[in-house]
Parts: structure tokens; C-alpha cells; sequence
């Protein structure tokens, strides 16, 4: 069994951080978005994530031009994707404050979760 002694605030930061990443991704990928609501959207997500404990500051960016190629042109709408999404969130945990990043990486044609900064 691990001592839980040797688990640091930075590692509770992290572990936190990236759970947050997660839920935030796996919950709102699919969402229904256009040009007119992708500001609500925006602000829903991050109101949503700023309630979880250890959240400092969340910001949520998403893609209007990736929207805007992605329109269905019956209907008007489209489905948020991993790719569009821009968020930082900073956690703290103790004495320890990390930010971390979901962002697209162009290179893995990916969305990928990152750390940008442990304090």
C-alpha cells in the first residue's frame, strides 16, 4: 500500500486539474453550437467547471471560425468538437497553483491536454 504521505500538493493540484479537463471535454463535446449561442456556450462551460472544488479560473475559448466551416446549412447548427476548444483553467491545492491548457495541437491533429505552469 503507498504512503500517502509522499503525495504533494502539486500532485493533488494535477490530479485535480486534469480531472477537470476531462469531465469539462467529455461533457460538453457533442453540445449543439452556432455563431448566436457559442458565446452562452462558452460561459455555461466555464460557470459549470467553476463550481468543482480547487478551481481558481477558467477560461473557455471556442473556434468561431472552425463553427462557422462546420454549419449544417439545413438546420443551421453544429456539434461542438474537441478542436474547437481553447480552455485554461487554473487549480490550486494547498500550496500549490497549476494551470493547465486544452488546446489543439496542429501537429497530432489532436485536442491535447497540457500543463502550462506549476507554482
Amino acid at each position: 500500500m503507498n504512503d500517502v504521505s509522499v503525495i504533494t500538493d502539486r500532485d493533488n493540484a494535477l490530479f485535480e486539474a486534469g480531472i477537470k479537463l476531462g469531465a469539462l471535454y467529455h461533457q460538453f463535446t457533442g453540445s449543439p453550437v452556432n455563431l448566436k449561442t457559442v458565446k452562452s456556450l462558452e460561459h455555461a462551460i466555464e460557470q459549470s467547471i467553476s463550481v468543482q472544488p480547487f478551481v481558481e479560473d477558467i477560461t473557455v475559448s471556442i473556434n468561431r471560425d472552425m463553427i462557422r466551416l462546420s454549419l449544417n446549412n439545413k438546420f443551421g447548427y453544429c456539434e461542438l468538437g474537441g478542436r474547437m476548444l481553447d480552455v485554461r483553467i487554473t487549480v490550486r491545492y494547498g500550496s500549490k497553483s497549476v494551470q493547465v491548457a486544452l488546446v489543439f495541437n496542429e501537429e497530432a491533429e489532436y485536442p491535447l491536454m497540457r500543463i502550462i505552469t506549476v507554482e
